[in-house]
């Protein structure tokens, strides 16, 4: 272990105790602090004097939700629309290789900022929010297909389940965590927490968003979807296990499940674009 690694893994643990030992004297703030850590991002802002080159020369649109806004990016093509969602610490410009594959079909593409990441407000990110956001662009624009990677695959999912009406009819999933409970049960492994921190934390998800850890779930989501889906998971994925891909495709009806060997968790590669625009655009 280097010592720059040394460093950060010390401080993680230390962290962990500071937030079990305020478990049992201020469990508010234990909450506070553990949720804070788990929901705020460090990498992924853009700030609108420095853009990637790629989302320098798109149409964009600002779009206000309740006191949030988020930036889109419209890269024009014909009536035929794709909505692109991206995933933790990242933001519209983690498109940049897929993006020739797609424009080869003369789609028109539209891409998000996720709530706090890219030109989008806030610090917090949480996947109700982001479905929310989601959900504005696609009464706005109509996009007939959805791509979401990472956790902007799951925000895709559970905002086909909460919204199962609309203009989408095919979703491309890409390195996607399934559970919640997954992800929480990494992040308290990760800081050592106790076992009175995950009912902590259980309490705080139930009453902010109105369920419990274990019943946010993209494979129970997706058996009640009707939309044609594609799900692909790479096997060293070391970000989200490839089990989680597994696990969404296991349940959604009219779905094909692609493992891929060696792309890690960015899941660029030209053969399986080639097989996303396969599924997309063949008949």
């Amino acid at each position: 272990m280097g010592l720059k690694k040394g460093i950060r893994f010390i401080t993680i643990k230390s962290i962990g105790q500071y937030i079990n030992f305020l478990s049992y004297v201020r469990p508010q703030k234990a909450i506070a602090l553990s949720y804070a850590l788990f929901s705020q991002p460090r990498e992924g802002r853009l700030l609108k004097s420095s853009l990637p080159e790629i989302l320098q020369n798109t149409e964009t649109e600002t779009f206000h939700h309740n006191e949030h806004h988020f930036q889109t990016y419209i890269w024009k093509g014909n009536e035929i629309k794709i909505l692109l969602v991206h995933g933790w610490e990242s933001n519209a410009s983690r498109w940049q290789k897929t993006l020739p594959h797609l424009q080869k079909s003369g789609s028109t593409i539209i891409a998000i900022d996720a709530p706090a990441h890219g030109q989008s407000s806030g610090r917090e990110f949480n996947i109700p929010l982001y479905a929310e956001f989601i959900n504005k662009a696609v009464e706005k624009y109509q996009p007939t297909i959805i791509i979401g990677h990472s956790l902007g695959g799951a925000a895709c999912v559970y905002h086909q389940y909460l919204f199962p009406n609309t203009s989408i009819n095919k979703m491309v999933i890409l390195g996607a965590p399934s559970d919640l409970k997954t992800l929480i049960d990494n992040y308290i492994s990760m800081l050592s927490l106790n076992t009175r921190m995950f009912s902590l934390l259980d309490r705080n998800f139930a009453n902010r968003f109105n369920f419990k850890i274990e019943d946010f779930s993209g494979q129970k989501f997706a058996s009640q979807f009707n939309v044609s889906g594609l799900i692909a998971h790479d096997t060293t994925d070391d970000v989200v296990a490839f089990e989680e891909g597994k696990k969404i495709a296991s349940n959604w009806k009219n779905s094909q499940f692609i493992e891929t060997k060696g792309l890690g968790h960015g899941m660029h590669d030209d053969e399986l674009y080639q097989k996303v625009i396969e599924f997309l655009f063949s008949a």
